[in-house]
């Protein structure tokens, strides 16, 4: 266990970042996990507006910290691509 008040303060943050990144990361998920749903059912619209979660998830993660920039953007392309060729 932590000795120094200071890291005793650390294990706190942590502990609070942890809950926080654990959080946003299920959120963008749960949203991938809806677009791949939706596509293999063949619902456009419902892949449209989880796209518009995930996009929205994905960015709130990345400006968090929880993930990096890139990888958010990596998630958005990818599902983009995957809902304009099951609508193809």
């Amino acid at each position: 266990m932590a000795n120094t008040r200071s890291a005793l303060k650390r294990v706190r943050q942590t502990k609070t970042a942890t809950q926080r990144n654990r959080l946003l990361k299920n959120r963008v998920k749960e949203a991938r996990k809806s677009i791949l749903v939706a596509v293999e059912a063949g619902d456009n619209a419902a892949a449209q507006e989880a796209y518009v979660a995930l996009s929205s998830a994905a960015d709130k993660a990345a400006k968090k910290g929880a993930f990096h920039k890139k990888r958010a953007d990596r998630y958005k392309a990818r599902a983009a691509a995957s809902i304009a060729k099951a609508s193809a």
